[in-house]
């Protein structure tokens, strides 16, 4: 921001800690443990930094807000809810070689 790039910065928030989450959902069960998080209002954080900031909650608005972003000549933050499972892929399970990736 200090140096006038236009940075974009996309947060995808499922409030919680995903990839911890998404390891004891698919490995132990679904016995989560210390991942929801309460977070503060990043849009209103951004905004504080003088960057133009924007929290899609809605997939019927995601598009039009990630136009906007690209359109934007200046920095812009976007945040998009997701789901509270939404799982992250590849990945790679601990102990495991490259030929054990996981797809889903």
């Amino acid at each position: 921001f200090q140096t006038g790039a236009a940075v974009k910065i996309v947060v995808f928030n499922n409030d919680y800690l995903g990839m911890v989450r998404q390891w004891q959902q698919l490995f132990f069960d679904k016995r989560y443990a210390s991942t929801e998080m309460t977070n503060p209002d990043f849009v209103m954080i951004a905004q504080g930094y003088g960057i133009k900031a924007r929290k899609v909650s809605e997939r019927k608005d995601l598009a039009g807000a990630i136009e906007e972003m690209i359109a934007s000549k200046d920095s812009y933050f976007l945040e998009v809810a997701v789901e509270m499972e939404e799982n992250v892929f590849p990945m790679i399970p601990t102990g495991s070689s490259v030929s054990d990736i996981r797809l889903k």
